[in-house]
């Protein structure tokens, strides 16, 4: 296929008639501003993306960094056995204190005690407490007994006779009451007897 030159520049001359080379040029200059001025915002938008993703990195990197456990805190595992070796501690001690407030009571009931014992036996009197206890009719006849004189008395509690222990030997002597001697005579008869 070849194409026949008159054809060619027909079609060239009728391109030229639609051609207007300073408008096109004007156009081509007006594009390419467009073109640069579109670039220069592109481009301006991307610097600032890429300076904006770099400080969302470094707060990334930060808050990467804050969020993970520091060396010196331990881990949760090991928190969470602290805390439970704490409260078994916490526990223990509070039983501890219970045991030893009940301790402490107890002591201080049997101090309570001791005070009360104390102040009883400094208003103790013994001489007086002895005496009250002591009937000097129970001495006097014990004192008899043990001299070897045992008083036998009736019904009324009158004495009626006397056994005398002699001192010599295992003897022992009555003494009858009832026949109307003096109470020297009978005091002499049972010195008598009892040293016999």
């Amino acid at each position: 296929m070849s194409i026949d030159i008159e054809e060619a520049l027909d079609a060239l001359r009728q391109v030229k008639s639609v051609v207007v080379p300073d408008d096109d040029y004007l156009t081509l200059v007006a594009a390419e501003d467009t073109l640069a001025a579109a670039e220069a915002k592109r481009k301006k938008e991307l610097d600032e993306l890429h300076s904006n993703l770099k400080a969302l990195s470094k707060i990334l990197e930060a808050a990467r960094v804050s969020s993970t456990r520091p060396a010196s805190v331990p881990s949760a595992h090991a928190h969470t056995a602290t805390l439970n070796e704490l409260d078994s501690s916490r526990l223990d001690l509070a039983k501890s204190i219970q045991e030893l407030e009940g301790l402490v009571a107890g002591k201080e009931g049997e101090l309570a005690m001791l005070k009360d014992e104390a102040r009883r036996q400094e208003e103790y009197d013994p001489a007086a407490e002895h005496e009250k206890e002591l009937d000097g009719t129970a001495l006097r006849l014990q004192i008899y007994k043990n001299l070897g004189f045992h008083p036998i008395l009736d019904n009324n509690r009158n004495l009626t006779k006397m056994l005398v222990r002699a001192q010599s030997g295992p003897d022992v002597h009555v003494l009858d009451f009832s026949d109307g001697r003096t109470d020297f005579e009978y005091t002499q008869e049972l010195w008598k007897i009892a040293c016999s």
